[in-house]
């Protein structure tokens, strides 16, 4: 999907962050994550943030997908206003527009993979079958094994189908190759590549892996709290290119 336009030509960014800061109080401790974060997304966009652990990039995500609030600053994603929005409105936000993809897979382990896509599509207005979405991810002969029966990289996939079963405009993934071996963290990124370019779905990548970099249309980079630089590669790398 290609962001919309002004009448001068520029992109409309999906997402708009300005200014935005995050301090979490520990005991009598003042904690900043975000220190005044600018940031745009676009719409059909495969975007890295890219930074060491305790940089602020979880804290980032996190706000941008409704899971949490700044402390000051603003951001919007088209006409939601983040920060001033209701719980209710949150919920709403990411039912209707946002999925999910974390490093634990967090499956239900009593559920076989099609029931735990299934849970899913119940909470969304306009739900892909189950069996599409495992079978977009590969897992199509996999439909009836439970979590126990499937390797850490399939239970993955099987988290991936269960976000993109809601037909999310966003799918945020916070290290969702930390918990898995090279050869097989190609492949969950082969996966993510694969719904970005044919579902049109803006992907958001988090990771401390430098190596993951070369997949994305631009890369943030973040310390400290703070952007440090956005880079744009000029090619996006296949994921089975990318030398962990």
């Amino acid at each position: 999907m290609a962001s919309p336009a002004r009448a001068d030509g520029e992109r409309i960014p999906a997402f708009e962050a300005r200014g935005l800061e995050k301090v979490y109080r520990m005991g009598e401790v003042d904690v900043p994550a975000l220190r005044g974060v600018d940031l745009e997304l676009y719409d059909g966009e495969l975007v890295v943030i890219l930074g060491p652990s305790g940089s602020g990039k979880s804290t980032l995500l996190n706000i941008l997908g409704g899971l949490d609030v700044p402390t000051g600053g603003r951001v919007r994603y088209r006409e939601h206003d983040l920060v001033g929005a209701s719980a209710r409105a949150l919920t709403r936000y990411r039912r209707e527009h946002v999925g999910f993809v974390f490093q634990l897979y967090n499956l239900v382990p009593s559920l076989t993979a099609r029931e735990n896509v299934a849970l899913a599509c119940e909470i969304a207005p306009d739900p892909m079958p189950a069996d599409e979405a495992l079978r977009r991810v590969g897992l199509g002969e996999r439909l009836d094994h439970f979590p126990s029966q499937l390797s850490g990289g399939e239970q993955q996939r099987v988290a991936i189908a269960r976000a993109v079963a809601k037909r999310p405009d966003v799918l945020l993934c916070d290290e969702p190759t930390g918990a898995l071996d090279a050869a097989t963290g190609r492949v969950v990124l082969e996966v993510l590549e694969q719904v970005n370019r044919e579902l049109g779905t803006t992907v958001v990548v988090i990771t401390h892996n430098a190596a993951i970099a070369a997949l994305a249309d631009r890369v943030v980079h973040v310390r400290d709290g703070r952007i440090a630089r956005v880079d744009h590669n000029a090619r996006r790398a296949p994921a089975a290119e990318i030398a962990w």
